[in-house]
């Protein structure tokens, strides 16, 4: 364990950051919001009314180019919100409207519209699925529910649901999976009906995964901990899986922890990041802070203990 602590803290030398080139987001005299890259030369003209707080002169951070607002003078397109670009000015895709903004990517993905119709994007803004159903899901432990003659109907203010259509569920391929019968707990639940379990991994991301499930008795006592309704000992346990591989621009395998539902285990918590070659295993907060494995389990279990000390009634009680 000190030999992966003192790889955890050369981490540095795995930031990707430093390689692209430096581009700015930069405002006009009317406000509107654009590109350029280090030297002056405009990257994305600016033509975009920006909702979120953006400052002129703040560094573009991801892979791609993010303009959170509608473009000057633009037609609607129905569920879609902002635009994304590629570092270079072109234009790939919109994202998918969702809880006020674009779309949150879930398992690698995230969901853009196009011509009324959903599909998925990776986070370099690479097509992974086409867009040709008239909603999907997010997906969730390796699925996706989608529906096509679908519509959104409104429930209560500022709130919708969507109602008829034909629905099915796809794997992370974009293809239609049909349910099977439930034999054992690795089939996987998706609106009532179970299907077959989607992961493959070969010899080296088996050991990836065995370093969380060596911990996993921990781990699991610690989400659990703040739980009030009392589970079974096979309940009380995470599921561990790579959700994301190695890309250009990220050398990272992407790991989820999944509860005994295989729901995603937390907004922000229990996600992690493991370096390439396996040796470094980094915590997610917020999505985008990286904290070493090793400090971030040592502030869950503080944070945990403290929990049960106050509230001893909790039913799922930490091993002594």
């Amino acid at each position: 364990m000190k030999k992966i602590l003192v790889f955890i803290l050369l981490i540095p030398i795995f930031s990707f950051s430093q390689k692209k080139e430096v581009l700015k987001y930069f405002k006009s005299k009317d406000s509107l919001v654009g590109v350029k890259n280090q030297d002056g030369k405009i990257i994305v003209p600016a033509q975009f009314k920006i909702f979120s707080y953006l400052k002129d002169g703040e560094l573009v951070q991801e892979n791609t180019i993010y303009f959170d607002g509608p473009q000057k003078d633009e037609v609607k397109e129905k569920n879609a919100w902002g635009y994304v670009y590629d570092r270079k000015g072109n234009f790939l895709y919109r994202p998918f409207f969702y809880d006020n903004g674009a779309d949150y990517f879930a398992e690698g993905v995230r969901r853009f519209v196009k011509n009324g119709k959903v599909g998925f994007a990776d986070r370099n803004g690479t097509v992974i699925i086409k867009p040709e159903h008239d909603f999907v899901s997010p997906f969730n432990y390796g699925y996706a529910a989608f529906c096509d003659g679908c519509d959104w109907e409104k429930t209560e203010e500022e709130h919708k649901a969507i109602v008829g259509g034909t629905w099915g569920v796809m794997n992370f391929k974009g293809e239609i999976v049909q349910p099977i019968e439930k034999k054992s707990e690795k089939e996987v639940e998706v609106n009532g009906k179970h299907y077959p379990y989607p992961f493959a991994y070969n010899e080296k991301e088996k050991n990836i995964l065995q370093f969380f499930e060596k911990q996993n008795k921990q781990l699991s006592e610690i989400y659990y901990v703040n739980h009030y309704t009392e589970l079974s000992q096979n309940q009380k346990k995470l599921y561990f899986e790579i959700v994301e591989r190695p890309k250009n621009d990220f050398p990272f395998y992407q790991v989820y922890a999944y509860d005994y539902r295989k729901a995603e285990a937390g907004i922000s918590d229990f996600k992690f990041l493991v370096s390439e070659d396996g040796k470094n295993v980094l915590a997610l907060e917020f999505e985008n802070e990286k904290i070493p494995f090793e400090k971030w389990l040592k502030q869950q279990m503080e944070n945990a203990i403290q929990f049960q000390k106050e509230h001893p009634d909790n039913p799922n009680k930490l091993s002594k």
